[in-house]
């Protein structure tokens, strides 16, 4: 009895020892699931508090570091803008600047201009960078992207200086002209001379002054909001009759054609200044008896058909050089030859914007020596599209649409 005692109470001791070393084991293992691993030290869970919240708000490209400079938290605008690779910021200057902070706790703020990614042109990224302290051990590096407006502030101050310039020149001639006048009030001829002079500065300043009002009309308005299915046969007929009388002083010949009954969708004001445009620099910078073409056609294209309206000349033409910068304000290919024409250098601006606010384009083909082609295409008006195919004999010619490049078939010949 006294062995079975004894090993009864050896075994009760033994199945306490394993209970409490079991339950030493459960509590040192929860430990160890709550103690901050290696890996752990470097995710969102060391930012502060709605850290993470506020930085997923931000407009501005966002990192934050740690003391280690290892990016801890980077919002998608800043790998999109190449800021962070491999987990490191990858610019030096903005690295130098958030140890710096890191240091000395002061707040630093820089403007930096940085190679664009993915190209291998010399064109850069204008960024302004700032770098505060976020709690003991990160900084945080805010980045906003300047390069739009940098560029749109360089446009209005050319925009301006280039208007104080095209202003100052008629304004200064018709004050020499008007003090000529005076000191020839004697001479009938002299003051006839004269005056004729000032007509023509006159109405050059006239004219770019309105084409300044059409300019900023096109783009702050929105054309769609008085838009109309627009006939193009009404548009070409206007384009022409306004410039039929510079045409017949050059004895140049213009002829329409094309594919009748077509449409566009738009503002009429708008749709026939920029055609206007196009045609009237055709016959400006046309040399005498020469001819120019306005043809229409309906192409096809993935988002839905267009309208083509090819305006053809037989003049100097334009050079390669020349070719991506027609279309800029106040730009001439030939200046002493556009202020002989009276040309603001506008025109084509207006017809770039009139393109652009109607869902379109406007593009050029030319060869010096031998002349331009300006094309300018619209999306076709989706009632005439849907009248056309209700009644197919209205476009007969459908099946037949000439090249804008090749002569036009059966012109109507305007003298």
């Amino acid at each position: 009895m006294d062995v079975n005692a004894a090993v009864a109470a050896a075994a009760a001791i033994a199945g306490v020892l394993t209970g409490v070393i079991a339950m030493l084991a459960f509590r040192w293992s929860e430990r160890d699931q709550k103690r901050p691993t290696r890996t752990s030290l470097h995710t969102d869970a060391v930012l502060p508090p709605g850290v993470d919240t506020v930085l997923s708000v931000l407009r501005s490209s966002a990192v934050v570091l740690d003391e280690a400079d290892a990016v801890v938290k980077a919002s998608s605008a800043a790998y999109a803008l190449g800021l962070v690779r491999g987990g490191k910021l990858s610019v030096e200057p903005m690295l130098q600047m958030a140890r710096d902070t890191r240091r000395d706790g002061e707040i630093r703020q820089v403007e930096l201009d940085l190679p664009r990614r993915g190209t291998g042109r010399g064109e850069a990224l204008a960024v302004s960078a700032r770098v505060a302290p976020l709690g003991s051990r990160l900084v945080l590096l805010l980045v906003e992207d300047l390069t739009e407006a940098r560029r749109i502030e360089a446009v209005r101050r050319d925009f301006v200086a280039n208007v104080s310039h095209e202003l100052k020149t008629p304004v200064g001639a018709l004050s020499l002209l008007s003090e000529a006048v005076m000191d020839a009030s004697d001479d009938p001829e002299a003051v006839e001379r004269f005056a004729g002079r000032m007509q023509i500065e006159a109405t050059r300043l006239t004219n770019l002054v309105q084409e300044l009002i059409d300019l900023s009309r096109v783009q702050n308005d929105d054309p769609l909001e008085d838009a109309e299915p627009v006939r193009v046969d009404e548009l070409v007929a206007e384009a022409v009759d306004r410039c039929r009388h510079q045409a017949g002083t050059k004895q140049i010949t213009m002829a329409a054609g094309g594919t009748a009954d077509l449409h566009v969708w738009g503002n009429r004001g708008q749709l026939a200044a920029a055609l206007g445009n196009l045609v009237e620099n055709a016959v400006n910078y046309s040399p005498a008896r020469t001819r120019v073409g306005i043809a229409a056609r309906r192409v096809a294209a993935p988002g839905g058909d267009l309208i083509e309206l090819a305006v053809t000349d037989q003049g100097i033409g334009i050079s390669e050089k020349d070719k991506e910068r027609v279309f800029e304000r106040f730009y001439r290919v030939d200046p002493a030859r556009s202020r002989a024409t009276g040309g603001t250098g506008l025109g084509l601006a207006i017809v770039k914007h009139v393109a652009a606010s109607h869902g379109g384009e406007v593009t050029v083909w030319s060869a010096e020596g031998q002349g331009s082609t300006f094309t300018l295409r619209l999306p076709e008006a989706g009632r005439a599209r849907d009248r056309a195919q209700q009644h197919p004999d209205l476009d007969d010619e459908a099946g037949a649409e000439p090249s804008p490049y090749e002569p036009l078939p059966s012109p109507e010949v305007l003298p």
